[in-house]
């Protein structure tokens, strides 16, 4: 008796192994979102929005994941896997100026006078004449976000003119127009992933950086460092970015994801300027000191900057002098 039952029970489960399953057990496809800033930083904030307003739309089979603070990898790890497709999308900053020489752009300092300004350079330089070149190594564009202007801390001395920034070691992104500038100013520059900045820091490696306030207190660096500079000395774009398994999506998913990357724009700009305005004195009550610097002096140390840039980046010139033309409507 108990012989039968096990049978016919065995044979049960084996027909049901072959049966497809219900269409509301079906896997969930993850769209994987990642960034190198920290879980309160404002790529965070950026992605998390886009994301939530994304999976509205998306139903049942797709979802956007968001993974912060690195977890699928540094800026160069996340461009790498953009392009093999084991990352659906990243958000990459200056980094780009490893990609193109010509986003360079965005490292020359007091250039962006404004977001408003920033909106005239997106519609008028970023996509008619940068764009084009991603496309040409693998990558495309959504949407541009923010990573914003960015200012100086250390632990040796208030910065108020590059004099001040004489002997420092000050870490920056992998950007070789950033390195020079700092270079110009007589800083000690050295290229560093973001993840590895607190520690590098917090142990003496490097006596500063600089990073737009989101991204200073998103790395908690204000715990580890003396000063804040407000130099405001590059303002820095950050690209909505995706790679080769984004083609491998239905049609109608690339569309809302692009459709609502560029819908967050005016979100990350709002909360960009909330974040600007907010974040000085979470800095400050963190025992950071903070000062203006002499902006006009920056300025004047930075005009060998610029013409290095228009010499050895072919095309460079006609590309500053418009994104400078644009600014004058700010």
């Amino acid at each position: 008796m108990h012989r039968v039952a096990g049978v016919f029970l065995g044979a049960a489960v084996a027909v049901a192994l072959t049966l497809p399953l219900a269409p509301s057990a079906q896997a969930q496809t993850e769209i994987r979102f990642g960034h190198v800033g920290g879980p309160s930083s404002l790529f965070q904030v950026s992605a998390a929005h886009f994301a939530e307003l994304a999976n509205e739309r998306l139903g049942d089979d797709y979802q956007v994941v968001v993974y912060h603070s690195s977890q699928l990898g540094s800026d160069s790890e996340l461009l790498q896997r953009l392009r093999l497709g084991t990352v659906d999308l990243a958000l990459p900053s200056t980094i780009m100026s490893s990609v193109s020489d010509e986003f360079g752009l965005f490292e020359l300092p007091y250039l962006v006078r404004d977001r408003e300004h920033m909106k005239r350079i997106e519609q008028e330089v970023f996509w008619p004449t940068l764009h084009p070149l991603l496309e040409a190594q693998g990558y495309r564009v959504l949407a541009v976000w923010e990573n914003g202007f960015r200012h100086i801390t250390n632990n040796i001395r208030p910065v108020v003119t590059p004099d001040d920034l004489n002997g420092i070691k000050l870490r920056t992104p992998s950007g070789v127009w950033r390195v020079r500038m700092f270079e110009a100013y007589g800083a000690h520059p050295s290229p560093m992933e973001y993840g590895e900045v607190f520690m590098a820091l917090q142990t003496g490696v490097m006596d500063g950086q600089e990073n737009p306030l989101p991204q200073i207190t998103g790395g908690n660096f204000q715990e580890v460092q003396n000063y804040l500079s407000m130099s405001g000395h590059v303002y820095t774009p950050a690209y909505v970015t995706v790679g080769a398994s984004f083609q491998r999506l239905p049609e109608e998913v690339q569309e809302i994801l692009t459709e609502v990357a560029r819908e967050t724009q005016a979100y990350v700009y709002e909360q960009a300027a909330r974040m600007d305005q907010e974040l000085v004195s979470v800095i400050e009550s963190a025992g950071t000191a903070i000062n203006e610097v002499d902006k006009d002096a920056f300025i004047e140390a930075s005009q060998p900057i610029y013409e290095l840039f228009s010499e050895e980046v072919p095309g460079a010139k006609e590309i500053v002098d418009k994104a400078l033309e644009l600014g004058s409507a700010s």
